[in-house]
């Protein structure tokens, strides 16, 4: 199985940075993609950020120019740092993966981190 970790939530006034990061662990053969994902209560989650394995980006509308996904493959590790934090992206943040595996037959599989909660004050 893959074990996603999620790190460096927190709280912080509009304007402000934050940098998540999401380490995966596991008995892993290669990584598809890695993505952010993120939810706000009473609302859809939403993806924020992927970044596939030949190093593609791409970004939702709301975060474009101020968030920046990035992978350091040596760690197995994907990063997203959100600048000029405005309150409407508090939410909770999760990162997404898809992995091969021994346990996945050579298939692509998506696996979930647990979240982390991100606040921007006004």
């Amino acid at each position: 199985q893959v074990q996603l970790v999620e790190s460096g939530g927190g709280l912080v006034q509009a304007g402000g940075s934050l940098r998540l990061s999401c380490a995966a662990s596991g008995s892993i053969f290669s990584i598809n993609a890695m993505n952010w994902y993120r939810q706000a209560p009473g609302k859809q989650r939403e993806l924020v950020a992927t970044i596939i394995s030949g190093g593609s980006t791409d970004y939702a509308d709301s975060v474009k120019g101020r968030f920046t996904i990035s992978r350091d493959n040596a760690r197995n590790t994907v990063y997203l740092q959100m600048n000029s934090l405005k309150p409407e992206d508090t939410a909770v943040y999760y990162c997404n993966g898809f992995f091969i595996t021994a346990q996945t037959m050579g298939v692509p599989r998506s696996y979930w981190g647990q979240g982390t909660q991100v606040t921007v004050s006004s």
